[in-house]
């Protein structure tokens, strides 16, 4: 059975306008044009017009430069100015960009294959904290990365402040939109990118007991993961590894490929989705650039043909807002430096997408 979207809460009337600008009189003939965050009740959100914001610029999970200038890039853009003056948010945390690059040890060998551990982990363990700390506030937490291996941090913070405000009661549920499903171990993966690698770690497949390289996953309870695998959907996947295949596989991890989007439609997917996670859990939305199409985020590291439109990358973060179980997003993999002539096309989608996540209406 699908969860049902919450009602939408009763207009206000403390002179908030509807968005077709008849607003509320003031009484001088004018009409005040603000809007809340958004109409939908949140669920497990105590400050829901507040928005804490991580913006991280970190490009250690993979190889190519350039994804630590996204942040930056989208700020210019006018993402953070547009949540608070468009859609009402008053914002916390960061209003400039933390190179995180500045964390990378002098030495950093592979270790089982992977490239840069102790500096991915160190970032990581850092965020982790970071979102925690606006988490635990009952507030929206958006990150701007940065590549895909910095969601080691915001889901692990994330889960933490969720256990913590619940008493253990509830965990996290993760929407995960990418081309690729990012699970690899580092046994799989053929590369060492450890931007490859989170689910792994946060789900507990992948494990260390070296406190530099991701052994601070544990610290809190070595049997409790970040994320349960039963409370994990894939959205958009068209470039997964032999590996990976296996592991979906053997471990029953609902995961709807660009195949199955086809198939049903991107509506009935994401009430698919939707319903695996339940309608009373807490959501993390995790949304890789790359799963749209290259013709609408051209500016990415690992672009893959074939993808979602911007509109169905809009449309999955609209649904998951209207659940009012939203309690973070992650935006990764923007690489403004890879595509001159794409980057603002990637940047501006980018900006879509986070809108529509956090209350954007069409109408």
């Amino acid at each position: 059975m699908q969860p049902k979207a919450p009602e939408k809460s009763t207009p206000a009337t403390n002179g908030h306008s509807n968005k077709n600008g008849h607003g509320t009189s003031n009484g001088n003939g004018q009409y005040d044009m603000s809007l809340p965050p958004s109409s939908i009740r949140q669920k497990f959100l105590t400050s829901p017009s507040d928005l804490g914001v991580v913006l991280v610029g970190f490009s250690g999970g993979q190889c190519k430069e350039g994804v630590d200038a996204a942040p930056t890039a989208l700020v210019s853009a006018g993402l953070l100015d547009q949540m608070r003056d468009e859609l009402g948010y008053t914002l916390h945390g960061d209003t400039s960009v933390h190179d995180y690059n500045q964390l990378r040890p002098s030495s950093d060998p592979d270790h089982r294959g992977m490239k840069n551990p102790r500096a991915v982990s160190a970032v990581t363990q850092r965020l982790a904290g970071q979102v925690y700390e606006q988490a635990r506030c009952g507030r929206m937490v958006l990150t701007l990365g940065g590549d895909h291996s910095i969601a080691i941090g915001t889901i692990a913070g994330t889960a933490k402040a969720i256990r913590e405000r619940y008493n253990g009661r509830k965990e996290i549920g993760v929407i995960w939109v990418d081309a690729h499903a990012d699970i690899n171990t580092p046994e799989t993966s053929e590369s060492g990118n450890v931007h490859g690698m989170p689910v792994a770690f946060l789900t507990g497949l992948a494990k260390s007991d070296d406190p530099e390289i991701f052994g601070w996953l544990g610290e809190d309870d070595r049997d409790q993961t970040a994320l349960n695998l039963n409370k994990l959907v894939y959205i958009g996947l068209r470039d997964v590894d032999r590996g990976e295949k296996k592991i979906l596989r053997d471990n029953g991890i609902r995961a709807f490929s660009m195949h199955d989007i086809d198939r049903h439609g991107i509506g009935r997917v994401v009430d698919m989705a939707l319903a695996h996670i339940g309608a009373d859990t807490p959501i993390h939305l995790s949304f890789d650039v790359d799963a749209l199409d290259p013709m609408w985020a051209p500016s990415t590291g690992t672009p893959v043909r074939g993808g979602l439109t911007l509109r169905e990358g809009d449309y999955i973060a609209e649904c998951v807002h209207e659940t009012g179980q939203l309690v973070a997003m992650d935006l990764v993999e923007v690489n403004p430096s890879l595509e001159v002539a794409g980057a603002s096309e990637t940047v501006r989608a980018g900006v879509s997408l986070v809108r529509c996540a956090l209350g954007d209406t069409l109408l």
